[in-house]
């Protein structure tokens, strides 16, 4: 028995002030069970991925509440995990089917953040830090201008190869549908931003988003024709900076990883595309590093290489990533499963890989406490 993606739908992401947190899931889901072939009866439980609807929504029950949008009365569980809170939504709906408990589920992640101020935005959002973090007034731009300057001064990474992680993930941004920004950019542009935590520059940024993204999981045995999540991993490290052992990595993604592959019974080299958790450019930068895709510190020339591009040996965000794509913070980790099902389902549109048979997702939550990693293969 195999856990297969039986269905998808997503909104578009970004500044979608006419709708609310439950018209995105609603539409999300119409999509997906719509796609799933199945009637709503046929779900048997409910994972919803979210951070931060009772801080700007006011929706601390939000479970039940995406279970009356289809009239339901199966279980239905709503999972925090900060920005990762899509892709452990995922990773327990996986678990559940695979433990014989349920047949199909319903996994969706959403987030309505645009609707408030900045400030409130930033304050929710360092609820994923430490409280030590917190009293010294730093947000997330600024931890990962910590994680960014080590890798700098360790490993010559430069500018330009941060700024070259923006202009490829825009590129692909503009060519998908349902991007938040769907404009491209120069790097010239990207480098010239204005800068925001040293050495980060706003193209450096992932932007505050609006949207929703459902799949329905299913058990089947015939998988033939079908997307199979064949790994679900997660694992965590300490949330403040200053407790990690090295700030040039981040453990939790390089732990998570290892289990995937190991239960995919496969290497990093079989790897035909991966969707990474760019929340910020060093992020993708440190994804490549500790996914295993390249050595320590490779990370940027890498990049710089063009290997990362759609037409590359190793294509990186084929939506456009968190920093073109958007990043409404629960929905992203679903978000990414859609995506490389499309892709293996060569429905990615102008954004194909051709021939893709294996791809990864991985998504972080805060600055590397949380990582989830999914292998899935037609």
């Amino acid at each position: 028995m195999k856990v297969v993606v039986s269905g998808t739908g997503i909104t578009n992401f970004g500044e979608l002030w006419n709708r609310s947190l439950t018209d995105l899931a609603q539409e999300a889901i119409n999509l997906a069970i719509k796609d799933a072939k199945i009637s709503p009866e046929k779900i048997d439980a409910i994972f919803v991925g979210n951070m931060l609807a009772g801080n700007l929504s006011t929706q601390n029950h939000l479970g039940p509440t995406i279970a009356s949008l289809l009239n339901l009365n199966c279980p239905a569980f709503s999972i925090e995990s900060a920005c990762a809170s899509g892709g452990m939504a995922t990773n327990l709906a996986y678990e559940s089917i695979k433990s014989g408990k349920y047949q199909n589920v319903l996994i969706v992640g959403v987030e309505k953040m645009t609707d408030d101020p900045t400030d409130k935005v930033t304050l929710g959002l360092m609820g994923a830090a430490s409280e030590n973090e917190r009293k010294m007034g730093l947000t997330f731009p600024g931890l990962y201008a910590l994680l960014a300057n080590v890798h700098m001064q360790k490993f010559k990474t430069t500018r330009k190869q941060l700024s070259m992680v923006a202009v490829k993930n825009h590129h692909n941004g503009s060519i998908n549908p349902i991007a938040h920004f769907q404009n491209k950019i120069s790097l010239e542009k990207a480098m010239q931003s204005p800068q925001i935590a040293s050495p980060l520059n706003l193209f450096d940024c992932s932007p505050i988003s609006d949207g929703a993204a459902a799949i329905v999981l299913s058990a089947k045995r015939d998988t033939s024709n079908d997307v199979a999540i064949v790994a679900s991993a997660v694992a965590t490290d300490q949330v403040e900076l200053a407790k990690r052992v090295n700030l040039s990595e981040l453990l939790a993604t390089k732990i998570a990883a290892k289990n995937a592959y190991n239960q995919a019974q496969i290497t990093p080299k079989d790897i035909d595309l991966a969707e990474v958790h760019d929340c910020f450019t060093i992020a993708e930068i440190l994804a490549l590093e500790d996914l295993g895709f390249e050595k320590k510190g490779q990370g940027g020339k890498f990049t710089q290489s063009g290997a990362t591009e759609l037409s590359g040996k190793l294509p990186i965000n084929t939506s456009g990533g968190l920093k073109a794509c958007g990043h409404p913070v629960g929905a992203t980790g679903v978000k990414q499963i859609i995506e490389i099902t499309k892709q293996l389902q060569n429905k990615a549109e102008k954004r194909q890989i051709k021939g893709a048979k294996i791809g990864l997702t991985h998504n972080v939550g805060g600055s590397g406490a949380t990582a989830v990693v999914h292998i899935l293969q037609i």
